[in-house]
């Protein structure tokens, strides 16, 4: 058997430019970090060596990898020419909730099974691929930060070019000022789970009319790439108040009554600032409230996820 651990991310600043229609026209670039929330893939040979026995949300059993339901698993066996095996699926947050699932799903199925054919791919090499299996192959309108984060782990820069390539630059900060930033931040759950697909669709129309905001969200990316490169942290929660102020104005459907109502709450008893997690409109709301946690605990009544920053991305564990 061999089986695959993956982690979620969550995104800082710049969502939005790392989408071909963005980053065609000029470098998009995000800060993200991954955390210790992972997705979980194993597979062994299946006893028979006849089709695939395939159990994630749904439980499959078929002949042919044409007839795989599940989009990601059916491109990406047919790929790298899986048959004849048994795929288990578990995973610590539900999909959908906007912390990069589809795509840390996607990098660890490639890990997977590379591993289970025994072949050897860089961490960079395989969220390119997931990138070609989710984007190019499955035409999902999503872009390109996902894959890298949850493939390379650990706090990164990501710059989009246009030529298509994506540069990574490692982000250190002293273990004080992690500790101090990691204590600082918390992520509330609004309930339920949604598809980016059709938030992100609306969003790339709107890309050409709405281009200043997301030059402005790069901006912010590289600001706060400065800020922690020098050790320095005191803006975090402004820049991530700024950036949602103008990731709220890609499209409709990003924010709704519900989101603002907690969002105000959490401005209103310490927190410095904040963001939706995801395309938006539901998932995990992320607040900055250096010293003011337990009163955010208090006041907004939402289910809390702990978490700690991770640096492995995606790894075999057995």
């Amino acid at each position: 058997m061999i089986i695959s651990k993956t982690p979620f991310r969550i995104s800082f600043s710049g969502g939005g430019s790392d989408i071909k229609d963005f980053y065609s026209q000029e470098d998009g670039a995000v800060l993200s970090t991954t955390i210790n929330k992972y997705v979980f893939l194993s597979m062994h040979p299946l006893f028979n060596n006849n089709g695939f026995h395939l159990k994630y949300s749904e439980n499959e059993f078929v002949g042919y990898v044409n007839r795989i339901k599940h989009p990601i698993i059916r491109e990406v066996f047919s790929k790298y020419s899986i048959f004849g095996v048994d795929f288990n699926s578990s995973s610590d947050v539900p999909s959908g909730t906007g912390l990069g699932s589809s795509s840390s799903f996607t990098t660890g199925l490639i890990n997977l099974c590379n591993a289970y054919l025994r072949q050897f791919m860089s961490k960079e090499e395989m969220a390119k691929v997931a990138c070609e299996i989710e984007i190019d192959k499955l035409k999902s309108p999503i872009g390109k930060q996902d894959q890298y984060a949850c493939a390379i782990g650990g706090m990164n820069f990501i710059e989009f070019h246009k030529d298509e390539s994506v540069s990574v630059e490692k982000i250190t900060l002293s273990q004080d000022k992690l500790t101090q930033l990691e204590d600082s931040l918390i992520l509330f759950y609004l309930g339920g789970t949604r598809t980016a697909s059709s938030i992100l669709g609306e969003q790339r129309k709107n890309t050409h009319n709405k281009i200043d905001f997301l030059r402005k969200m790069v901006g912010l990316s590289r600001a706060l790439r400065d800020d922690l490169k020098n050790d320095y942290i005191d803006n975090f929660g402004r820049i991530l108040n700024e950036g949602w102020m103008y990731k709220r104005e890609l499209c409709e459907g990003i924010t709704n009554a519900t989101i603002d109502y907690w969002y105000n709450i959490a401005m209103d008893n310490g927190a410095q600032g904040g963001k939706v997690l995801g395309a938006g409109g539901g998932g995990f709301l992320l607040l900055c409230a250096p010293g003011a946690r337990e009163a955010l605990r208090q006041m907004i009544k939402l289910y809390e996820l702990p978490f700690k920053f991770e640096n492995s991305g995606t790894t075999i564990i057995y």
